[in-house]
């Protein structure tokens, strides 16, 4: 292939990256190597300037400045306690990866598709965020303010149902058990090394039995799913209270 031919289909894959991006966005990018980063995860580039977790470390810091902004302005009478729940409701990982996900932002994100572990992680949640640190530094914070206003907090982020939201599977979970007298542990069932990350199994035990296992790259996050998965396995989506685990 000739330079010629070269420059041309690089010129035409810069286009068509464009546009994919503003179909997925509703604006056309200025700075693309700001979003080819931000939709780069770590399992395919592992230069801290090659993939989103810079990006996404500014991101999540913009996004929770707008949004605690947007909550202090929408509730000028509740407390502090109140708007930091909310917040926290508003840009919790399963919440943001959902929105992700229906942004379309997973059909134009670079990962590893052959990891599974990929699969119950929260990668486009994380993704969002670093979309956002790419739009901040591109169009400055007024356009990335308007941009999560009109794209992630009217669509998708409903004040009335999020109210009333609870977040803390694990929570939930320990509640569940006491109110039945059960004992309930979060257990690591294995830890390796994937992709240069430490990769976590963790373990719902009750009563010395293995009720739902998560898996992430942190404990937390782990524990967390396992406690989700638990809980879906209990029938919490079809019963406030169940009695007793299967």
């Amino acid at each position: 292939m000739g330079i010629l031919e070269r420059i041309i289909k690089s010129d035409s894959a810069a286009t068509s990256f464009k546009k994919q991006l503003r179909n997925v966005l509703g604006f056309t990018p200025g700075k693309s190597v700001l979003y080819r980063t931000a939709l780069t995860h770590r399992s395919v580039k592992d230069g801290a300037d090659e993939n989103n977790e810079r990006l996404e470390y500014l991101g999540d810091a913009i996004l929770s400045a707008i949004i605690a902004d947007f909550l202090f302005k929408k509730y000028p009478y509740k407390e502090e306690g109140f708007l930091t729940e909310m917040r926290s409701k508003m840009v919790n990982r399963n919440q943001l990866n959902e929105i992700a996900i229906k942004m379309g932002l997973k059909r134009v994100s670079n990962f590893n598709k052959f990891d599974s572990s990929l699969k119950m992680s929260q990668i486009f949640g994380n993704t969002l965020e670093a979309i956002v640190g790419a739009i901040y530094l591109d169009k400055g914070f007024e356009k990335c303010r308007q941009w999560v206003m009109e794209r992630v907090i009217q669509p998708y982020l409903f004040l009335d149902d999020l109210e009333n939201l609870e977040i803390n599977h694990k929570n939930k979970l320990y509640g569940w058990a006491n109110r039945n007298g059960k004992n309930l542990e979060f257990e690591t069932l294995d830890e390796r090394v994937e992709g240069g990350r430490r990769l976590f199994t963790v373990g719902a035990v009750v009563d010395g039995e293995l009720l739902a296992q998560g898996q992430a790259y942190n404990k937390k996050d782990a524990s967390q799913i396992a406690a989700q998965l638990a809980l879906d396995k209990l029938g919490f989506n079809k019963l406030d209270q169940p009695e007793e685990a299967s």
